[in-house]
């Protein structure tokens, strides 16, 4: 039974306020995305070896996100209940993203890829304590009528600090002559560390302010009371949870499986696909100063593809007020599979930017849309618990992924990782497919049909 508690409609900027902290989250995300591989092969990780350290985000994102949302529902302090889980999370990912490309340093202790896995384990660990009150936020907050526009209007701050994020180490390293290229082997670019500097105090800056400038309503007193009488606790009320979770989220799980298995194949192997498809080398050029560019320019789109997410986010509630949220869903996930195969047919890095658009309306609406749909369909009084279980569809998907697309990439495409990206496309079609048969209970343009 879904939440029949009517909340004030909010104005545009106490929305924003409320997302703030997520442009600083996003930042982080996007130096990790476009730079992770690159530093873990410069401490001697190999090309099908990649897809297994990347394991550590779903991995982390699966375990800590429905704890934190089971948590968060059951939090009430002086900063509310989910401020004070995205503000211990930031600081524990701004230390993380200032350990990161330092993780040679620590060599005395293990070897650097070690150390910079367990680092990005512990940076993913935190990104997910930050992240997951968010979407519990705006439901909590913003009345039915306002919820596509207020995950909107995330997605927009989600796309803005990718954009920055991913443009940084090429800014730094073509604008301000920041050394591109690492002083001695084994050790990252100074373009790269400097990045994830400022990336580690936006982090923090964003957080706060977003802690400062909303306040939350606090729990009825209906709700705490039959909270407390409740027998099940922790562990077992969240498997209860998952087990009786809405049809709708069921059938977004589908949708969500093939959406962030694309992705994640996108993120791991665009750099090694295009430094070897586009650009024209050996992937075991991992220190030339032509291979670095490659990553730079990787950098590039993807922040390209991310500043078309912020554009196409806030456009999105426009569209779905006209064809309904699932059309609006599928349409932009078509977009992104067709903008992914294209980049097989490319052989000009310039000419790459085009096929990001595709990919930047798939990645606005995969983050606004899901949720948006499965808002109406979650109980007001587990709208944590639920945005936690729902990020499983999340991480499975990357997991299965992450154990065998290495494999896959090695034995099946035989080290061409540009085909990691066309089946990454096909499986965005197949999503677009799915997302059709998704029931969505409080659509206007489906309840007006």
């Amino acid at each position: 039974m879904t939440s029949t508690i009517q909340r004030p409609k909010l104005n545009f900027w106490q929305i924003w306020n409320m997302s703030f902290g997520f442009f600083g989250i996003q930042f982080g995300f996007a130096l990790q995305n476009g730079n992770a591989s690159r530093i873990l092969t410069t401490f001697g990780a190999d090309v099908e070896h990649l897809s297994w350290f990347w394991l550590a985000a779903p991995l982390t994102g699966m375990i800590i996100q429905p704890i934190i949302g089971y948590y968060s529902d059951r939090t009430w302090t002086s900063l509310g209940r989910r401020r004070p889980y995205f503000l211990a999370g930031s600081i524990l990912a701004s230390a993380a993203l200032m350990l990161m490309p330092n993780a040679v340093a620590l060599a005395s202790i293990l070897p650097p890829l070690y150390i910079g896995a367990g680092i990005l384990m512990v940076m993913d660990a935190s990104f997910n304590i930050a992240m997951e009150p968010f979407r519990a936020l705006v439901a909590d907050l913003l009345p039915v009528d306002q919820r596509t526009l207020g995950f909107s209007i995330q997605t927009f701050l989600i796309g803005l600090g990718a954009v920055l994020g991913s443009w940084l180490p090429y800014i730094f390293a073509e604008w301000f002559n920041v050394s591109k290229v690492a002083s001695s082997a084994g050790e990252v670019p100074y373009n790269v560390t400097l990045s994830f500097y400022i990336g580690a105090v936006t982090f923090l800056i964003a957080i706060l302010w977003t802690v400062v400038t909303t306040k939350e309503f606090p729990p009825d007193t209906e709700y705490l009371k039959s909270e407390s009488s409740k027998g099940k606790k922790g562990l077992s009320q969240i498997i209860s949870d998952f087990a009786g979770m809405p049809k709708t989220m069921k059938q977004l799980g589908l949708v969500q499986f093939f959406s962030w298995f694309a992705l994640f194949s996108m993120w791991v192997f665009t750099t090694p696909a295009v430094a070897s498809h586009v650009y024209g080398l050996s992937f075991d050029d991992h220190s030339s100063v032509r291979f670095n560019e490659a990553g730079n320019w990787v950098g590039i789109i993807f922040g390209v593809y991310n500043g078309v997410s912020a554009i196409y986010a806030l456009m999105l509630p426009f569209i779905a007020a006209k064809i309904g949220r699932k059309l609006t869903h599928s349409i932009s996930l078509v977009a992104g599979g067709l903008g992914l195969i294209s980049i097989y047919f490319i052989h000009d890095p310039n000419t790459l930017i085009f096929s990001m658009i595709g990919v930047g309306m798939a990645w606005a609406s995969i983050l606004a849309m899901p949720y948006a749909i499965l808002a109406g369909a979650i109980p007001s009084n587990k709208m944590g618990i639920y945005m936690g279980v729902f990020n499983f569809f999340i991480t499975l998907p990357q997991i299965v992924n992450g154990v065998i697309g290495g494999p896959i990439v090695k034995y099946v495409y035989h080290s061409h990782a540009i085909y990691s990206l066309v089946m990454a496309g096909v499986f965005l079609l197949i999503a677009a497919i799915c997302v059709r048969f998704v029931e969505d209970k409080d659509d206007p343009v489906a309840l007006t049909r």
